[in-house]
Parts: structure tokens; sequence; C-alpha cells
């Protein structure tokens, strides 16, 4: 007896020092399941929407395997910590290949870690879908045939809010805060492209570093500048320190804050109040599904709360759909085989948690509506029963008119030697 206890120690002891966290489903044999990765931030700046990831891909397994698996074979996810950290994620995707034997990698939150994940999955020829990232690179000049992504880009939130600033601050002086990694950069120069605002000298901005802790030195250059608008391109962690000092140094007053890509742990992590009046993009918000009227995203909002005690967040929904979508592909496909999962994909149209998507076919971008909000007086926020009524939805564009097209995303991948097709 006490031999078994010692070698079930051991076996457990292996795992924690490997770095992977098996899912809470049982324990499958190998030709009864089929084991898919989870590359996500569990720790560092980007921990609070690396976990509502990791409870929706959860929530879809267990409807997935509740409805007979994937070709008959239960899913069997296998968790790894990111940390948002490049290297660590591009590791972590390397070992949960070779060493784990997954069938697909989807996760994570930095476009960096994306980016990384997606070389790793075309090197071993297999499928990786990225959540949160928002750099355009991912699906532009960095894309390939083994990378998806059910998410927006820079360039669609930036189309969709220029719409709302060009109305109301068109004319106004512009100053960006930018994280100084890949969405930072992308993210900057396609928002200044869509407001008119490229003139660095009359517009001008700052970089910062991933994880920093104090804004308070950029904060205070933007003050000083005069700009009407201040676009902060930062997220999780880094938007909640810069927009609570932002508030606390009274920007709000005399600056309209902007946030290309909102979440909803993130406004909530500042509260109501300093919250109130901000302005960002969004590719769903648990709103949506009830102004429209979408019965798949009601059901995943109300099952999420059921089970979480919370109302998903913008980070929830790509995981949860990413995975329900792999299982449509390879059942269309009547295989596991990569390329043939590729191709079900490609073109594919489909009903996640808003209006019909669709995978296009020549950059994997899955296109669907985005949406422009503003931040509700914190009045309203409490109404909701978990208080996270926290949006208002001020405009929306169809994903083909926010999408950039053929044409441009051609020309930007001749500039660094990339072709017109996915390789």
């Amino acid at each position: 007896m006490n031999k078994i206890k010692d070698r079930l120690i051991c076996l457990a002891m292996s795992l924690i020092t490997s770095g992977i966290m098996l899912s809470p489903f049982p324990a499958l044999a190998a030709d009864e399941s089929v084991k898919i990765g989870f590359n996500y931030p569990e720790t560092g700046p980007y921990a609070k929407q690396g976990l509502d990831q990791r409870r929706a891909a959860e929530l879809a397994a267990g409807e997935i395997n509740a409805s007979g698996g994937i070709l008959g074979k239960k899913v069997q996810l296998l968790f790894k910590d990111s940390q948002s950290n490049t290297k660590t994620a591009k590791q972590n995707a390397i070992d949960l290949f070779d060493k784990d034997g997954v069938a697909m990698l989807f996760g994570g939150v930095s476009s960096g870690e994306a980016i990384a994940n997606g070389k790793v999955a075309k090197q071993k020829n297999k499928l990786f879908f990225g959540t949160l990232g928002s750099s355009t690179e991912i699906t532009g000049e960095e894309g390939h045939k083994f990378i998806f992504r059910d998410y927006f880009d820079s360039y669609m939130s930036a189309k969709v809010l220029s719409n709302y600033l060009n109305k109301n601050f068109a004319g106004k002086k512009f100053f960006y805060i930018a994280s100084d990694y890949s969405w930072g950069w992308t993210t900057e120069d396609v928002f200044r492209k869509f407001t008119n605002t490229t003139d660095k000298n009359e517009h001008k901005g700052l970089l910062t570093k991933l994880g920093s802790t104090d804004y308070k030195e950029a904060l205070q250059v933007a003050k000083e500048s005069n700009a009407a608008v201040l676009v902060m391109v930062l997220f999780g962690r880094d938007m909640e320190i810069a927009l609570k000092q932002a508030d606390e140094m009274g920007l709000k007053k005399t600056m309209q804050l902007v946030f290309p890509s909102i979440t909803l742990d993130a406004v909530e992590g500042v509260g109501a109040e300093v919250a109130e009046g901000i302005v960002g993009a969004k590719y769903w918000t648990w709103q949506v599904p009830y102004q429209f009227n979408y019965p798949k995203g009601k059901a995943f909002v109300e099952n999420f709360g059921e089970k979480y005690h919370k109302r998903p967040s913008m980070a929830a929904a790509p995981a949860y759909v990413i995975l329900h979508q792999y299982k449509e592909a390879v059942e269309l496909a009547k295989s596991f085989d990569t390329n043939a999962v590729i191709k079900a994909l490609e073109g594919h149209k489909y009903t996640g948690l808003k209006d019909e998507q669709q995978w296009r076919a020549w950059d994997h971008q899955s296109i669907g509506t985005v949406y422009a909000v503003k931040c509700k007086p914190a009045a309203e926020v409490r109404k909701d029963k978990f208080k996270q009524d926290f949006f208002e939805i001020i405009t929306s564009m169809k994903g083909e008119d926010a999408a950039i097209n053929f044409k441009e995303w051609s020309e930007n991948r001749a500039k660094v030697g990339m072709p017109a097709t996915l390789e």
C-alpha cells in the first residue's frame, strides 16, 4: 500500500515540476480522448484575462463532452502558464505538442505569445488558435496556414472607434501611451491612421514597458500636452494601474480617455466610479446577445453566470467559441488531420455568441461585428445582478467593413517579403 502511495506522490510531483495542469475532467484512455493544449497566462499582468479564458474553455469542454465529444472522443484539456512571456509561451507550446501530444493548441493574451505559439504550431504541422492577441501582425505579416484568430485585430478596433472619435473630436489634439511590443506598436499606428493623427509632432506619444507598475510620469507628460483625447494602448493590469492613476491626477476632467481593447475584468478592477465615461472597443460584450437577441450568446452568459457567479468577459468569449469551432471543423472534415481541419475552416461560416461570423480563407481572421462602448455611470452598473453592467454600446460595425481588405493585406505582407498566400 505504501509503495502505491509513494508512486502516486512521485507522479503528482512530476506533473507539478513539468508545469502541466490537467483539466478537472476524469482521465481517459488515449483512444477515448483527444488532448487539446491551452497555453494561457495564469500569472503575470494578464492573469485576470487568462482566468476567464480558462473558465470558458472548461465550460465549452464540459458541454462538448456531455454531447458525446469530438468524433466520439472526449476532450482532455491540458493547461500551461504562459505568464504572458513570449519565451515561456514558446517552450510551453513545444512541450504540449512534443511531450503531451496535443492535437490542437489555443489560448494566450499578448500578441507576442500568439505569434510564438503560431510559429511552433507551423513547425509541428498543427493548429494554433489565437484568443486575445490583437496585433495586426498575427494574421497579417506573421500569418500562415496553421494559425487562426477568433478575435478582432487592431485594425478593426481602430476602425470602429474612429467612427465615434472623428464625429466628436475631429481636429482635436491626441496623445498616445502604448505598450512597447507588437500589439502596442501596430494598434497605435493604425489608430493614428484612422483618426488623422499621424503627425507625431502635433499628436505626441510614449511607449511603456509591459507589466509597468507606475504610469504617473507618462500621464504627466500627457496632461501637459493639453490634448483633448488620451489613447492608452494598455491592457489587463497595465490598464487598471494607468486608469486609476489618470483618475487620481484629474485627467478625466479635461481629456477623453480611450482604450482600444477594453475588458470587463479591467474596468471592474478599477471600480465603476473610476471607469465612468471611458471609451473603448470590444469584440464582444455580454450585453450584446440581449440587446440584439442572440440565443447562443444568452445561453453562454447564463451558463457562465450559474457556474462562476459572474458575467463572462470579452476574454472568455473567444476561448469558448474556439473549442466549439474546432469540434465543428473536425466533424466537417471527419478527421483530426490538421490539413483536413484547415480546409474545413477556411471560408466556413458559423454563429458563435453573436451574429454570423466567417473564417476568412486568405488570412484566417474571423470576421464578425465589432463594437465601440462607453462605460456607464456607476449607479447604472450596480443595477445588474452581478453589478457588472459596465458597457453601453455606442456604435457597431460589420466585420467586413471593419477588417483589412485583401489588397492592403497583400501590400503589408509584400513589405516584409511575405507572399499573398498563406503557407
